[in-house]
Order: structure tokens, then sequence, then C-alpha cells
């Protein structure tokens, strides 16, 4: 088995392609070990050192590291984990959180007209081209004509992701939304 890897827009986030699919349904973002409860692929990579967060999409795992921690020292051991986990042909997620797919598309039943159309706009044409650099963008709201987004995988914390907010995905939505104000990334935590 061989094991690519691919440098984002984040510096402390890489992306390693394991050539096969790690997760059939949606994403999934960890921020802690305990977080990665019922994922023994993410668990294992949280116990190298310097690791802040994994991120499974559907044929690649992102791993953000510290500030602190050096790529050339850590990627080859992230590496070996992944490459370890695959080869062994363990589950990538156990039971009870394989049926509860995070990080698909939001349910178009509970949204209003505007909402369901930024949600589609997003699913079309955001979330591929986000993907590609190892991350993900999830709707969370529209209230009083703000978009609130969360960022997750390399996204989250990604120094051009302030920009890639606004002056890619805000000016995209209100050229085709024109109810939009502005867009708002919220902190993954509060919803």
């Amino acid at each position: 088995m061989f094991i690519e890897f691919e440098e984002t827009p984040n510096p402390n986030t890489l992306k390693f392609m394991p050539g096969q699919t790690v997760i059939e349904d949606g994403v999934r973002d960890y921020k802690t070990v305990e977080d990665a409860i019922y994922s023994p692929l993410a668990r294992a990579v949280f116990v190298l050192d310097g690791v802040n967060g994994v991120f499974l999409g559907s044929d690649f795992v992102s791993v953000t590291k510290d500030a602190i921690q050096d790529w050339d020292l850590l990627k080859p051991r992230v590496m070996a984990v992944v490459m370890e986990h695959f080869s062994s042909g363990q589950a990538i997620l156990s039971e009870p959180e394989s049926v509860k797919a995070q990080g698909g598309s939001t349910s178009n039943d509970l949204l209003d007209e505007i909402s369901k159309q930024i949600v589609e706009l997003l699913d079309q044409r955001v979330k591929p081209a986000v993907a590609m650099d190892g991350g993900n963008i999830e709707f969370v709201s529209f209230d009083d004509g703000i978009v609130y987004l969360r960022l997750e995988g390399a996204c989250a914390g990604c120094p051009s992701s302030t920009v890639t907010l606004k002056m890619g995905i805000e000016n995209m939505l209100k050229h085709y939304v024109p109810e939009i104000i502005r867009v708002e990334a919220v902190n993954p935590f509060d919803y």
C-alpha cells in the first residue's frame, strides 16, 4: 500500500490519501482523541505527539498539527499509522458512529427556500473544491441576511480561510441569492 500526501492551504494541515475509500457517507471532524471514540483510525493518529485534529473525508484523511511540531518529523509517523491501519483491515469507524453520517448535506425538509438554495450552491460549487484542499464547509443557518458556516478539516484555522470565506464564498452566494448580506464562520463547538 502506498499513502500519498498533499499540502493544503493550511500550513498546519496535510491531506493523506490511501488510494481507497476512507468513509462512505459524510465526513468526520475530530478535535480531540475523546471526540474520536468511534474511530479507531482517528484515535491511532491522535496518539502521535502534536496532532490537534483528524478529519476523515471520502478518500482522504487530513491531519492538523500544532504550530510547534515539524512536518518533517510528524509526516512519516502519520503515514505509518494510516498505512498500518488500512493494511490491518481494521474498521475506520466502529458501529455506533458508522450509522450516523456527519457533514452530509443538511436535510432540506427542515429548511426554508433561501436556505435550500444556499445548501445546493455549497454542495455543487464549494464543497468539491474545499474537499480537494482537505476540508469541508457546512451550512449551519441563515438568519437576517447572514449565512453561518462551519469550517472543518484543513479549512478550520487556515490563514486563507477568511479570504476564501469573504472573497470567494460570500461573493458567489450573494451573486445567486440577493437576500444574503454576509457570510460568517462559526466556532465548530457552537453548533
